[in-house]
């Protein structure tokens, strides 16, 4: 029997799922789609832009994640995240009341630094597993003139990076692997430095996509997360149906 690896389903997989199990109505109109950050409903003056997210790999500050990565595919759209809901999912073995607290905390302190509010969700502890689990739901809006879509893209248009790269995944593993990374011979400043990528340069791109859709010329922008920049970059132009010439060293 076939089985998938851990990460994302394969691109080719997912989208003949999405085209044989999705029901498309009048007013959705950016559907599931590999590539695209959020589906966008129409709202009749205002759209909403609507996203679901879990943070699987991080356990520590795991709610200041599953903000962020939601709200960053919200703002990838040229909309603003307004309302954030969570599942939460807690381990039979160590959860703790300081344990849940620190998850609502850490939800918290994230969506306050963006003006979101939460506004619901569902927390239990389940069986079956080895860590805290975080589904994330965010919501936000945006009108038509605004809207901005992975599939804007076009031959001879200048690709874009924001910040740097590797910047999530440097701050998962500083904070994951810390005493493995200490005995390989990394110094506390180095691994502090990394585990910090969390907050500086931060993982948080709303602001970096709204200077970016207020500059009035970007037709695309893309919130890259599970793969890297090779992997966002394959989905922009996927979505796009151009190719990309990347040079390496500009990285």
């Amino acid at each position: 029997m076939k089985t998938y690896p851990a990460g994302k389903l394969p691109p080719a997989e997912l989208s003949r799922l999405l085209s044989a199990y999705t029901h498309r109505h009048e007013r959705l109109l950016v559907p599931p789609t590999v590539g695209e950050d959020a589906a966008v409903i129409d709202c009749g003056d205002r759209l909403l832009v609507a996203k679901t997210d879990p943070i699987t790999f991080a356990s520590d500050e795991i709610g200041w994640y599953a903000v962020h990565v939601n709200a960053n595919d919200i703002a990838a759209m040229g909309a603003t995240p307004r309302f954030f809901l969570s599942t939460i999912l807690l381990p039979e073995e160590g959860t703790t009341p300081e344990l849940a607290e620190s998850i609502f905390r850490s939800i918290h302190q994230a969506a306050e630094g963006l003006d979101i509010a939460v506004c619901g969700g569902h927390t239990e502890v389940t069986y079956g597993l080895d860590r805290p689990l975080v589904i994330g739901q965010m919501l936000g809006e945006t009108t038509r003139d605004r809207l901005v879509r992975s599939s804007g893209l076009r031959p001879g248009h200048a690709l874009l990076l924001t910040k740097g790269l590797g910047i999530e995944a440097t701050a998962i593993i500083a904070r994951e692997k810390h005493a493995q990374l200490r005995d390989h011979g990394c110094s506390p400043a180095f691994l502090e430095t990394c585990a910090n990528f969390l907050h500086t340069p931060g993982i948080s791109v709303v602001r970096d996509a709204q200077i970016a859709a207020q500059a009035g010329r970007v037709t695309a922008m893309h919130d890259p997360t599970e793969g890297g920049i090779a992997t966002g970059l394959w989905e922009l132009a996927t979505a796009s149906a151009v190719g990309a010439e990347i040079d390496s060293h500009a990285l």
